[in-house]
């Protein structure tokens, strides 16, 4: 990812967002949250503290992955992967995590948290390989959601 992608994925952000949570969590905390994690400066801070890789389609960005650094013992947490709804299903997720499989040395889980009522996430990640270790209810700017960690090994 480059800094003058950093728009683009703003945008990416905000439609999935308010797509994938509608009548999951509430408009104003999405957007609450939004605001906070995708400033400007919030995804200068991203591009320094972790790696981010986009999808494109005949150069247009349509999708982005953000992997952690790898951590102790090969762990790698994928914070955030989400692509336009119509190039959903065309296997640019797939190959947003097969990249970081690739190219991430030392790699050995992928670990992420998904809201349980995000199905669409779930069957995607369990179509992945990825198994449910723990649910748990986390509190999210005063919205308790239904949260799974979900486990890849690579």
């Amino acid at each position: 990812m480059q800094y003058e992608d950093i728009k683009q994925v703003q945008s990416i952000a905000k439609i999935t967002w308010n797509t994938t949570y509608k009548g999951i969590i509430p408009l104003e905390v999405q957007n609450n949250f939004l605001k906070v994690n995708y400033s400007d400066e919030s995804m200068k801070k991203r591009m320094e503290r972790s790696i981010v890789y986009i999808a494109e389609v005949e150069g247009e960005i349509v999708g982005f992955a953000n992997y952690s650094i790898v951590r102790d013992g090969g762990k790698v947490e994928l914070a955030a992967i989400y692509l336009y709804l119509e190039f959903q299903g065309k296997g640019i997720g797939t190959a947003l995590i097969q990249q970081a499989v690739k190219e991430l040395l030392g790699i050995k889980e992928i670990y992420i948290n998904v809201e349980k009522d995000n199905k669409i996430g779930m069957y995607f990640y369990e179509a992945k390989g990825f198994e449910v270790v723990k649910e748990s209810d986390v509190e999210f700017d005063g919205h308790i959601l239904k949260q799974v960690r979900m486990v890849k090994k690579v």
